[in-house]
């Protein structure tokens, strides 16, 4: 492993599109290097490391890897120290997400949804706990409201987030006091890119005491306070619902 550098360093998984660019934005502007992993993306993800690197030179990592694959979770680790010496956050923000009605749910289907959402984060956090340990670091993980409160027709999206909850406060108790472990709980923020009916989004809304959608820098928002400025904080959830979770 090199010489750590000065700067702290974060690991952000899907980190090409989406919420996942918007936490790399705010780490970065808070200023965390980043590593930016991404599976197929590589076009947005090489767009995103260029932009940052204008305004930051050297604060840039680019990673690619399938995170189902298992074995190839402590080589990212391993490529991440061998660039930076050091690794202070794990924003396991990489997910699948579709419906798999009762009856029509296949293996196939359980296996794509449990490793993205919660097979991946742990092997991930398990290779990587060494080096957070050193740098007394912390790791994020993007659950959903769903985990709480499924949504119907998705039984196993669900699941294996409330596998993923689950393991937030596992993991939270088995490695303090050095390394931190905290989750964000999105409510209705980024609508899925295959896109949900129109009707739906409305009366989603209207559920919503804030009476609006969030933002994706309102979870990058929290992913920063609970890796910088919540040093007593883990084992924890933080909803950013916009208050969903109070209403029927």
């Amino acid at each position: 492993m090199k010489s750590p550098t000065e700067r702290p360093v974060a690991l952000i998984t899907g980190a090409a599109r989406r919420v996942g660019a918007v936490i790399a934005h705010t780490l970065h502007a808070a200023g965390y290097d980043v590593a930016l992993h991404y599976r197929h993306s590589a076009a947005e993800a090489t767009a995103l490391a260029e932009t940052l690197e204008r305004q930051r030179a050297g604060s840039t990592l680019l990673l690619q890897g399938e995170l189902a694959d298992t074995a190839a979770l402590p080589v990212l680790i391993e490529s991440l120290l061998a660039h930076y010496g050091r690794l202070d956050a794990l924003v396991n923000n990489a997910s699948a997400f579709y419906p798999t009605p009762l009856g029509e749910a296949t293996p196939v289907q359980w296996n794509e949804l449990f490793a993205s959402n919660a097979q991946a984060p742990f092997f991930l956090s398990q290779a990587a706990v060494p080096a957070l340990r050193e740098a007394q670091g912390g790791i994020v993980n993007l659950l959903d409201i769903y985990a709480e409160r499924p949504l119907a027709n998705h039984p196993l999206y669900c699941m294996a987030k409330a596998a993923l909850a689950a393991m937030t406060r596992s993991l939270a108790l088995d490695l303090a006091p050095q390394v931190r472990v905290n989750g964000v709980a999105p409510g209705a923020v980024m609508w899925p890119s295959d896109g949900k009916p129109y009707d739906d989004q409305q009366a989603m809304l209207a559920r919503t005491p804030m009476q609006r959608a969030g933002t994706p820098e309102d979870v990058a928002g929290a992913v920063l306070w609970l890796l910088r400025d919540a040093p007593f904080v883990t084992g924890q959830v933080v909803r950013v619902d916009g208050g969903r979770t109070l209403s029927v």
